[in-house]
Order: C-alpha cells, then sequence, then structure tokens
C-alpha cells in the first residue's frame, strides 16, 4: 500500500548513494521530499530588454550571430561567449564555467536564454538555455549542495508528485480549510511547486505555513493533555508553616511579583496533576529563591527534589546556595556532576537511592542510568535553553509522578512563547528586588576605546573586577571584528603585572572553563577576557565592570543577559558598548540597549528590529524547525492557527468527529515534535 511515509529508496533513479545525499538534506521519505519547498522561483516569461532594469535575471529569445566560442583560463574556469540578435538589436552572451553548452548552441539557431541583464554593457551572463517548447513559466529553486543538484531535486518532486498524487488527502477539517479559504493538500503541493503564476505560489505557502503551525500546535495541545492528565501521585501535601518560617528568615523581603509566582507554584504543586511551568524572570529578579521554596514544599512533603544546571561551576554554585539557605532545616544536599566519581559518587548513589538525600544537585549526570531516586517529587531545570526537549523529559522520568519547574532568564516575547513553551504554563517575574541598582549602560565608538580602558583602570585600582567580551576567539579575515586571543594579549600588555588576565573561550574543555572562572571568581585574576561563554555563568559578586566589543554583532537579548554578569554585588555596575554599527537599525539597536534594563522590552524590540533568532540564538534547543513558517513574521498565521488547535483539542472526543479522522489519525504516526 503506497503512502507518504515510504522512502525515497523506492523511487525510480534512488540508489544507496544517493539515499545518503537526499537524508543529508532532510529527505527521507515521500512526504519529507513534497515538503522540501522551493527556495525562490525564477519569472522565465519572455522580456522586453527595452524596459528591463539593469541587473534584472531576463528570459530573452533570439538568433546567435556569431561562432559561440570558449575561452579557458585558471584550472577550471572558463567563459563561453556569443552574440545573440533579438528583434533589431545584437547583445553578447557570456556563461562562465560551464564550456559544455556549447554543445547546445550552434551558428543562426534561435535559442531561450535565462541570465543576468547588464544595461551598461549591453551583455547577458547566462545562467541556463532553456528548451524551445515550454509550458513552464516559472521555474522552483530549491536548497542544494554538491552531491544533489537543482535538476535531480526537480526530477524527483515530479516523480514523487505524479506517482503519490492520491496520497495527498486533506489532513485539515473542512470547516477549517472554508473559514480561512485555504488550498487542498494536493493543490497546496501542486501549486509550490509547480506554480502558473506568482500569485498562485503565494497562496499555496499560505495553506502551507497555517498547515505546519496548526499541526504544530495541536501536537502541543495533545503534549499538554498528556503531562495535564489527573495523577494522585503528583499532588504534593507540603507544609505551609514551614514555608512561612523560611521567608521570614530571609535577610530581604520577597516582592510582591515572587510571592504571585510562588503562590501560582505551589498551587500546581498541590493539585493531583504534574507541574509542567515555565518560570521567566530578567537576570537578577530573584528566581532562585522562588526555586528554593519550590524545593522546600516537595521535601517537606516527603519527595526529593533535583536541580540540573548546564555547567558543573552553576551547579556547585546552586549547591552553595541552597546549603546557606536550607540552613538548619532537614534538607541533606548532594552534588553529583561528571566531576563526581570514585568513592564519592560509590557512596552518594546508594543514599539517593533511599531517599536520606532529598535535594540533589547537579548536571546531565543526574539522568544517568545508574542514578536511581527514591521518590522524585519535583525537578527543576535552570537556564532551560540550555537543554533539548528530550533531556529535560529524561529527568522528569528518574520520577513517576514528577512536577517539572523550568527557569529561564532569557526574556521572551508572548509572541514566542507559543511555539517554544506553548505546553507549559507560563510564571513570570516582572519585578525587580529592592535596592539593586540598575546596570549603568553605555554606548560609545570604537574610536573612543581609550577613554574605556581608562575607566577600566579606575574600576581596577578601586578593587572591581571587570569582564571583557568579544565575539571571536581567533582573528578571521573573513570578518573585522575584535577577537578574544588578541585582547586578552592586548589588555595583558597594559594592565600587567599590576592586575591579572584571564582569558575563556568555547573551544576550551569544560574543565579548564570551570577553572578559569572558579579562578576569577576567587579574585585570582581580576580581569577576564572572554566570548559568550559567560552568558550563563557563575555569580562574581566582586566583578562590577563589562566592556563588549563588537557589541552590534550581537543579539539585544543576549546583550542584556551578558550585561546581567556585573552588579551581583553592592557596588554600582557598568557596562560599556564599543560599537560601529553600519546602518540605522544598528544605531537604534545599541540605543535601546543602553536606555534600558527591562530584557522584556529589548526582546521585543529585538524581534521587531532582526527576528527571532536573535532572540533565541539560533541553535536554540528545543525551538521548533519549520519549513515554511516564521513565528515572527507570520505570528498572525501562527495565533489563528494555535487557536483554532485550542478549540478542537478542548472537545473531549474530538477525534471521532467525521471531519477529524484525517488530522487525528496522521497525529497518531506524528506525534513528536521536530526541533533543530
Amino acid at each position: 500500500m503506497a503512502s507518504l511515509s515510504d522512502s525515497v529508496a523506492v523511487l525510480k533513479g534512488v540508489g544507496e548513494k544517493r539515499l545518503t545525499a537526499l537524508n543529508k538534506l532532510g529527505i527521507n521519505t515521500i512526504n519529507d521530499l513534497l515538503t522540501y519547498y522551493p527556495r525562490r522561483y525564477d519569472d522565465l516569461s519572455l522580456k522586453d530588454l527595452k524596459t528591463a532594469v539593469d541587473g534584472q535575471k531576463v528570459t530573452v529569445k533570439g538568433t546567435i550571430i556569431s561562432e559561440p566560442t570558449v575561452t579557458f583560463f585558471g584550472r577550471r574556469r572558463s567563459r563561453l561567449s556569443l552574440h545573440l540578435k533579438i528583434n533589431d538589436d545584437i547583445y553578447t552572451v557570456t556563461f562562465f564555467n560551464q564550456p559544455w553548452l556549447k554543445k547546445q548552441l550552434e551558428l543562426a539557431d534561435q535559442v531561450i536564454i535565462f541570465g543576468t541583464y547588464s544595461r551598461a554593457r549591453n551583455q547577458i551572463q547566462g545562467m541556463k538555455i532553456l528548451s524551445g517548447e515550454r509550458n513552464d513559466t516559472y521555474d522552483s529553486i530549491y536548497p542544494s549542495n554538491k552531491e544533489v543538484k537543482q535538476n535531480t531535486i526537480k526530477q524527483l518532486v515530479k516523480l514523487g508528485f505524479d506517482t503519490y498524487e492520491d496520497q495527498l488527502v486533506d489532513i485539515i477539517p473542512q470547516s477549517l480549510r472554508e473559514k480561512y479559504r485555504l488550498e487542498s493538500f494536493h493543490d497546496t503541493i501542486k501549486n509550490i511547486h509547480f506554480p502558473d503564476s506568482p500569485i498562485a505560489a503565494k497562496k499555496a505557502f499560505r495553506t502551507a505555513k497555517f498547515m505546519e503551525f496548526f499541526l504544530f500546535s495541536m501536537k502541543v495541545q495533545l503534549l499538554k493533555q498528556t503531562h495535564r492528565k489527573p495523577d494522585p501521585e503528583a499532588k504534593i501535601t507540603y507544609d505551609s508553616k514551614l514555608l512561612d518560617t523560611f521567608t521570614q528568615q530571609l535577610k530581604f523581603k520577597l516582592t510582591d511579583s515572587q510571592q504571585k509566582v510562588v503562590g501560582e507554584i505551589l498551587a500546581d504543586m498541590a493539585q493531583p496533576i504534574e507541574m509542567n511551568r515555565l518560570l521567566q524572570g530578567d537576570v537578577g529578579s530573584g528566581k532562585t529563591v522562588v526555586a528554593a521554596m519550590a524545593i522546600l514544599a516537595a521535601i517537606s512533603g516527603h519527595k526529593q527534589a533535583a536541580i540540573m544546571a548546564p555547567t558543573e561551576i552553576l551547579a556547585e554554585q546552586h549547591a552553595n546556595t541552597f546549603a546557606k539557605l536550607f540552613a538548619g532545616l532537614n534538607v541533606n544536599i548532594a552534588l553529583l556532576t561528571g566531576a563526581t566519581t570514585g568513592l564519592a559518587r560509590k557512596a552518594m548513589l546508594p543514599r539517593i537511592a533511599d531517599g536520606e538525600v532529598n535535594l540533589i544537585v547537579g548536571t546531565h549526570a543526574l539522568f544517568q542510568d545508574q542514578v536511581d531516586y527514591h521518590d522524585l517529587g519535583l525537578a527543576v531545570i535552570d537556564e532551560q535553553h540550555r537543554f533539548g526537549v528530550n533531556q529535560r523529559q529524561a529527568l522528569r522520568l528518574k520520577g513517576h509522578s514528577t512536577n517539572m519547574l523550568a527557569m529561564t532568564a532569557t526574556p521572551i516575547p508572548r509572541t514566542l512563547a507559543i511555539t517554544m513553551y506553548g505546553d507549559m504554563d507560563v510564571s513570570v517575574i516582572d519585578q525587580m528586588p529592592q535596592g539593586r541598582k540598575p546596570i549603568k549602560t553605555t554606548w560609545i565608538p570604537s574610536a573612543k576605546t581609550d577613554s574605556a580602558l581608562r575607566f577600566v583602570k579606575k574600576q581596577l585600582d578601586l578593587g572591581n573586577q571587570i569582564y571583557v567580551v568579544t565575539p571571536l576567539i581567533e582573528e578571521s579575515e573573513a570578518v573585522d571584528m575584535k577577537n578574544a586571543t588578541a585582547i586578552f594579549e592586548r589588555f595583558k600588555a597594559i594592565f600587567e603585572p599590576q592586575y591579572a588576565v584571564g582569558l575563556l573561550h568555547g573551544q576550551m574543555s569544560d574543565q579548564e572553563k570551570d577553572q578559569a572562572m572558579q579562578d576569577f571568581k576567587n579574585n585570582q585574576f581580576q580581569v577576564m577576557v572572554a566570548t559568550t561563554v559567560i552568558e550563563v555563568g557563575v555569580d562574581v559578586a566582586n566583578a562590577n565592570t563589562m566592556l563588549i566589543f563588537d557589541a552590534d554583532h550581537f543579539g539585544l537579548a543576549q546583550l542584556h543577559q551578558l550585561r546581567g554578569r556585573v552588579g551581583r554585588g553592592s557596588t554600582q555596575a557598568y557596562c560599556i558598548l564599543i560599537a560601529d554599527p553600519k546602518n540605522e537599525i544598528g544605531k537604534q539597536r545599541m540605543t535601546a540597549v543602553a536606555s534600558s534594563t527591562d530584557g522584556f522590552f529589548l526582546s521585543q524590540k529585538d524581534l521587531e528590529l532582526r527576528g527571532q533568532g536573535d532572540i533565541t540564538g539560533n541553535k536554540q534547543s528545543g525551538m521548533p524547525d519549520f519549513k515554511v513558517g516564521d513565528p515572527v513574521g507570520d505570528l498572525n498565521i501562527l495565533q489563528v492557527a494555535n487557536q483554532e488547535a485550542q478549540s478542537i483539542t478542548i472537545h473531549k472526543n474530538w477525534q471521532k468527529k467525521p471531519e477529524n479522522v484525517q488530522l487525528a489519525q496522521y497525529l497518531k504516526y506524528n506525534q513528536t515534535i521536530t526541533t533543530d
């Protein structure tokens, strides 16, 4: 029985070698092939060069009036030249590095050529020769590589469509297709790959975007429902008096925002349903003490709690912080990381398994096979964007009915929360603790770097420590940016031997990174030259100044995150952005970050000015891998698709409704959310 889930290997011309090459492009099944969409279209309709714009891609028809000649220069470089008469005008046509085309060109032949028109030179730089009997007016151009050429993809898409046309059944319910004037799945695929006009392609892409967002939202809703199934084991009966005592003993008063968020988390934990909550809070807003209250609540309900951090040094910092916060309370803490080996690990694992240890702080080591828990009631994920969906789930599955609290300091606008955290309830700390001084941020051009260095020297003389951040590790010929190794040498020359300078970058081993941060924390060196590795890092209370070179090469949310590394102590903190933005948008971005310390405002601004990559990081774990939809540019479609998915899944037996049968069938076999 033919199915869209068939391997592309069933198609004629796809042998083992070609299959491997197609797999590298993400094409494994027929469905993958038919949803491998063109990145653009070439308009192949004939153009009148009298009205053509200089540099425009054109299709022209004319007669060859000179013998085509090929000139070779260098090892693999060549130029094929000829003269073409179009109406009464004569044009020079050149093809670079395609000497084989000469066989298709003969004196006095009529030919159709597609290429780029140069009005000044009266010349066409040819790209391809088109056959005389053409029906296609628009040519689909696909992402390709050296192993799989354009023509191969086109031929396979055509063969796949012709062979599996009958399998292109509609998954989107008819009522939605009528409501939003969407095309059938068959017509969408046909008009994307073989459009008659730009309008036909645009309409088809609109349907493809809705379909992609809608199916994603359906999967998210089903995921949310599985997390929210009644589960008596998930309910934690905690000691509210103990929590009151804990807050009274704190050296500071919780903000109204912290109290609200704690209330939301405790209400979840008291329900017979697994909690799946995201805690968003700006840098320094006090997420750790909120997590501490959730952990204490779980422990007071005779459960174990675990908190997972992305690095060993951050896990160690958490262990020390919680040891101080829980001093005098019945909390037994264990630190479990990759560095916990030998006898220490051997002694620790049985204590975790029998419940003697009730708070386990660690890294990825927390969900290793050998680690067994007595009764894991709460899993806290710190800097959750550093972990993939599967890693978060692996820790959760270490318990039977584990409540999940994920935390992030990356401020994400509501617009992106749908796609990134659609299956989670969201709590936001939107208020900073009293008495915390805002970081003073200044933007200067690189010509004024010397004044920044004088300021750094002044801060060092006052006994403070300095972060110096740069985007690159080593010099790159392609990009003229300051680099960590060069700046490291420069700062050593300026400040040593009076002040020690350290270096930290992503190519160092985890052990080397942790050692460098530990040395900086212990004030063994006073200046830390680093790449964005320090974006998520330990608190160094004595570091009050940050210098960021080439600041315009970072996203605003990232700059804000980096800036949050300083100002952890009681002294006034400073951040100096050194940047020479090339355009108006770049200047607006620098002005925005220099004038605001509100992470949510900055992330929204970045979204408006540059797009989602800067909010989430291009390689954001857990970010949906959409083929055609852009959660920022196509936000309206995303929101509508999300609302429709919610309104369908809210009904108990939605799968049994006749118009939902194909949708339910599809989701049964495609429940996984693909992330990059």
